[in-house]
């Protein structure tokens, strides 16, 4: 199963009001318990999850979406068996090897954000690839959360403000929210206004922290693997239906 190679424009769906996230954030979680359920190795479930990024990627591009970060591997999933560390990173490098051509065809940007210190060189290398060779399209950016914790990145960012106070590039009393923002991992990508997680969990294991503090939440009770267009359009439709207000009165005209 492939990314779609025809390029087609993307067309917003029916939705009462018109209103499409900019940004979807999406914890792509459930693939183990799926592959449970039905008496299947985990391994299996983490495959089948593949299959499921390739038709979200289609409904995103379908539905007008911007930008969709998806969070693949986090910095605690090294604490996972070996093998299946190794089958996940086996995985990544099949996608990247084999959908890499037709997501750049389809105007898709690849964007991968996380520590790449202690991932494998090969692997690296691919992301490294995937990045230059789509870094010119605009139809879809997909930004891919590997070896990411959200912690860790907010140490990093911290690290780096301290940093440039120390080579007087920063003065300590104008640092700000602005500040951190462009310092962190996604200091080029803009807020995600809609978070999914799958599998029924309530949590945010530790996902994008700062970025979301105003993003609509959507908790979903099926598994990542059974993840498609409708379970997108679904979560953009509860998205539509909410009121928006940042902490204010109303976000609405007329609310």
């Amino acid at each position: 199963m492939t990314f779609r190679a025809n390029q087609r424009e993307a067309t917003a769906p029916a939705e009462p009001n018109g209103r499409v996230p900019r940004h979807v954030a999406i914890i792509m979680d459930g693939n183990g318990r799926w592959a449970a359920e039905r008496g299947l190795p985990r391994t299996e479930g983490h495959r089948r999850g593949m299959e499921a990024v390739r038709r979200t990627v289609d409904a995103a591009i379908d539905l007008g979406i911007e930008t969709i970060t998806l969070f693949s591997f986090s910095s605690e999933n090294w604490s996972r068996p070996a093998a299946e560390v190794s089958f996940l990173f086996g995985l990544i490098r099949i996608f990247i090897r084999r959908d890499l051509a037709d997501l750049h065809r389809n105007g898709v940007r690849i964007t991968v954000i996380g520590e790449r210190a202690n991932v494998p060189a090969d692997i690296v290398g691919l992301i490294e690839e995937a990045e230059t060779l789509t870094a010119g399209n605009t139809r879809l950016n997909m930004v891919v959360a590997f070896n990411y914790g959200s912690r860790g990145e907010i140490v990093r960012a911290v690290r780096r403000v301290a940093e440039a106070v120390k080579r007087g590039e920063i003065d300590p009393a104008a640092i700000d929210e602005a500040t951190i923002g462009r310092h962190l991992d996604t200091a080029a990508i803009p807020d995600p206004d809609l978070l999914i997680r799958t599998s029924g969990e309530l949590r945010l294991s530790n996902f994008l922290l700062w970025q979301v503090a105003y993003s609509e939440l959507v908790f979903l009770p099926l598994y990542w693997p059974d993840f498609g267009a409708e379970a997108l359009r679904a979560a953009v439709r509860e998205f539509a239906s909410r009121d928006r207000r940042y902490g204010g009165v109303a976000a609405r005209s007329g609310a």
